[in-house]
């Protein structure tokens, strides 16, 4: 069989080619189908690299702090991939590319690769080619990926289920801090970050986490729970201060994963998700092949109130699946 053009930008991309790892991530961002082997291949080369997602609420500025880290960890010679997630815009539903402007300091070392990814409505944080893309800087030999989630609040969980070590980064003066805490995004929390330490309010932030943390572990990640506390650390991305020891953070927890052997159950955590995902990117794709074929018929039934939704969308599912095995 001939090799199609994408399969083609796979050597590329193994050879840490930035032509060849950027045309791929275009690939994996638009979803489309020719890419699909490509990935395929990529996926069985992946799963070197320490993958670590960087989360909190807009404005905590998580962009100065990733740009921060990475050029820390470029400082013991590890290759830096950065995948940002950006909101979209609402005209093109490309990436607006706020994070590229925010980390203008690392865009132009060789040993660092930024893109951004728009969400294009997908919620939870993330975009749907996310983890893909962490598979092809994963395999183009980049030690460290860090997913910087695009900040979209309490709502934004799913970076848990695509990174072995989760940061989440809290700002004096955003709100109510308990009630952050309540809405449940600092339980997926390995490692707490105080931004903009240098504010005269950031003290109280720091104490509200760390009283909460006495008071019963937050983080519902598995494997560790026992064995590792998330440490609440105050940062500064004027100053730098606090940047290695997150950096240290860091490399301890994924040290901790790795000596306790939970890192295997996080990496089935994380394939786990993708597959689940992957499952439902393909019913969406048939349903919409669907809307003037089987669909048409159902809301018809529908809008009779006949018959209710989830009896609709499983007579829809035995339509496809007696069609797929016929």
């Amino acid at each position: 069989m001939a090799r199609g053009p994408t399969l083609d930008l796979v050597p590329g991309v193994l050879a840490g080619e930035t032509r060849a790892i950027a045309r791929l991530l275009t690939r994996a961002e638009s979803g489309d189908d020719e890419g699909q082997p490509a990935l395929e291949a990529i996926f069985r080369h992946a799963g070197r690299a320490h993958v670590v997602g960087i989360t909190g609420v807009p404005g905590s500025g998580k962009s100065t702090l990733v740009a921060k880290i990475a050029l820390q960890m470029r400082r013991t010679n590890r290759r830096v991939g950065v995948v940002a997630i950006d909101p979209s815009s609402p005209f093109s539903g490309g990436a607006i590319l706020g994070d590229r402007i925010r980390m203008g300091e690392i865009c132009g070392d060789p040993g660092v690769f930024v893109r951004s990814m728009a969400t294009r409505g997908a919620l939870g944080g993330l975009a749907r080619g996310t983890l893909d893309a962490v598979d092809i800087l994963d395999a183009a030999g980049y030690e460290l990926v860090i997913i910087e989630t695009v900040g979209v609040g309490q709502d934004e969980v799913d970076v848990a289920r695509a990174a072995h070590t989760t940061v989440v980064v809290s700002t004096p003066g955003l709100g109510d801090d308990i009630q952050a805490i309540k809405a449940g995004i600092l339980e997926i929390a390995d490692i707490h970050v105080v931004a903009k330490s240098d504010r005269p309010d950031a003290d109280r932030t720091i104490a509200d986490l760390k009283a909460m943390l006495a008071i019963g572990p937050l983080s519902r990640r598995s494997g560790l729970s026992g064995e590792w506390q998330p440490p609440v650390l105050p940062t500064s991305g004027v100053s730098g201060e606090g940047i290695l020891a997150l950096c240290e953070a860091i490399d301890a927890h994924r040290a901790a994963l790795d000596a306790s052997g939970a890192i295997a159950s996080r990496r089935t955590e994380i394939n786990e998700r993708r597959l689940l995902l992957a499952g439902e990117e393909i019913l969406r794709g048939a349903f919409v092949r669907q809307r003037c074929g089987h669909v048409a018929g159902l809301l018809a039934e529908l809008d009779a109130r006949t018959i209710g939704p989830h009896t609709a969308a499983r007579r829809l599912l035995l339509q496809l699946q007696t069609e797929t095995n016929a």
